[in-house]
């Protein structure tokens, strides 16, 4: 069996096709690093954005731990003999609680979602003005 050459890689073979071509007035090696540059970023970005979903995973489970800890202590409390009262008087308090704790949750949630998506957006925001800024200064070297 003859022996498979290594593959190159797209940019490798993207590369050897430009300087094949001897297209005049076209640099290849600077379009592989514009491009190079933009899987760079959009590596970065992607990076973020699992980076915030992993940590508003992480938020969430400590959340869930906090309210069934929560529902635990509560329905522990419901063995405790007591009149009525009582019992519709921690219930009250139990809902009053559940309630602003999840309006705080909710809001928590969203400002990891909210950072979380900024950052990976940012990122790819500033690679653009970069890109743009890249294909102005090759235009006016012409």
């Amino acid at each position: 069996m003859a022996k498979q050459p290594e593959s190159d890689s797209f940019m490798d073979m993207f590369g050897r096709f430009g300087r094949d071509l001897k297209v005049p007035n076209v640099d290849v090696e600077a379009i592989l690093a514009h491009h190079r540059k933009n899987l760079e970023a959009l590596e970065k970005s992607v990076r973020a954005s699992a980076a915030g979903a992993s940590s508003l995973l992480s938020r969430q489970r400590e959340m869930l731990q906090d309210t069934l800890r929560e529902v635990t202590d509560m329905a522990q409390s419901y063995r405790a003999p007591g009149n009525p009262q009582e019992l519709m008087t921690k219930q009250t308090e139990f809902a009053r609680k559940s309630f602003e704790v999840a309006l705080k949750n909710a809001g928590e949630v969203a400002e990891l979602v909210k950072k979380s998506g900024t950052e990976s957006v940012d990122i790819l925001r500033t690679r653009i003005k970069e890109a743009m800024e890249e294909i102005r200064a090759g235009y006016e070297k012409k």
